[in-house]
């Protein structure tokens, strides 16, 4: 190949990359929609987050445990659709994430994806689940941690192998990573058993997903992890004889190929005790907390109490981070290169009723 041609090949590759920044979002809308469900909303690319509506009665449940169950239980269509409606259909889901298995993440996926028509990524028992639902295996790509995911133009997406809150010595079936080994089996009514050593485990440990978009007036990121355990955030997660790496391991290694070394924005769970072990890694500016309203109230009336953290809150302060304290679900923000900052989202809360 002659100079010239090398030349108009290399200009052409600028070219592409300048007009794949100029194309890419130069913001998030971020929408916390109750327990860890969040709305990613990029322009083109729309990301729903875990997305359980339905709310799962506790009765149904054995023990306090949540292990077993006394019967098989349905996803809420009905109330999932309300939902899915109000943030706009079809145009406004087109992914779907998945960070763990257990019921109060991902009972609501398949009908998320068959109503949206959205691919899933999650664990492979998200993806087993997914496929006892009757949606084709296409639909639901499993992840392990470590891939790199383009979504689009100047956004990429970094998995990171997390663990499960908990302690392996207190509640192991909670906590221990577990993948289903086959697809659960719906009983004669089409349902499943939700309990966390039934259809619904964790999905060997949780995923972590950092978002990094490089846009045309700058880059920003955030860290969306919904569960964590601060007894083995340094302990590689073992599934099957396989080492993942241990949590705290795999975020250091996604930061540093993805080329940060400190976020805009952590979207977590956990407390005082995970985010004293992970904000020394992370560096983020702000924090979101999700995961601390009561998963077993009914998404119509909204949380039970306010936000209310006390040690979490000082050492957030102690460290310069930024608190973002959520109020009312569907509560929404806008992140981008400057900083995070809310938004009016008072139609929505009011079409769906909410307090």
């Amino acid at each position: 190949m002659g100079k010239v041609a090398r030349h108009l090949i290399t200009c052409a590759a600028l070219l592409a990359a300048a007009d794949g920044a100029r194309a890419a979002p130069d913001h998030v809308d971020i929408t916390w929609m109750s327990i860890t469900n969040m709305h990613f909303d990029l322009g083109k690319k729309q990301v729903l987050a875990d997305g359980y509506i339905t709310r799962l009665p506790r009765d149904l449940f054995v023990n306090s445990s949540m292990i077993a169950t006394q019967r098989a239980a349905h996803s809420d269509e009905a109330a999932v659709r309300e939902v899915f409606n109000a943030i706009g259909g079809k145009s406004a889901v087109n992914l779907l994430l998945t960070g763990h298995s257990h019921f109060d993440h991902s009972f609501d996926t398949a009908t998320w994806a068959r109503l949206s028509g959205a691919r899933v990524i999650g664990s492979e028992t998200t993806c087993l689940q997914v496929r006892a639902a009757k949606l084709p295996a296409q639909r639901c790509r499993p992840v392990e941690g470590g891939e790199r995911i383009a979504l689009g133009d100047g956004v990429s997406l970094y998995v990171i192998r997390w663990n499960h809150s908990g302690d392996p010595a207190v509640n192991p079936a909670q906590h221990n990573p577990l993948e289903l080994a086959a697809m659960p089996r719906p009983d004669a009514s089409g349902g499943f058993r939700a309990g966390l050593t039934e259809d619904f485990p964790n999905g060997g440990g949780s995923r972590a997903f950092l978002f990094v978009v490089d846009g045309a007036h700058g880059r920003f990121t955030w860290l969306f992890q919904d569960t964590a355990s601060p007894v083995d955030l340094n302990v590689p997660i073992e599934v099957g004889g396989r080492d993942y790496g241990a949590p705290l391991d795999n975020l250091r290694t996604a930061m540093n190929v993805a080329g940060v070394d400190s976020v805009d924005l952590w979207i977590a769970t956990g407390g005082r005790d995970v985010a004293a072990l992970v904000l020394p890694v992370l560096k983020p500016k702000a924090y979101l907390p999700v995961h601390w309203d009561d998963l077993f109230g009914a998404f119509k009336a909204g949380p039970a109490r306010p936000f209310a953290d006390p040690a979490l809150e000082a050492l957030l302060e102690d460290t310069g981070v930024r608190l973002v304290r959520p109020a009312r679900y569907m509560d929404k923000w806008r992140l981008d290169r400057d900083g995070i900052r809310p938004l009016d989202n008072a139609a929505i809360q009011r079409a769906l009723g909410l307090p």
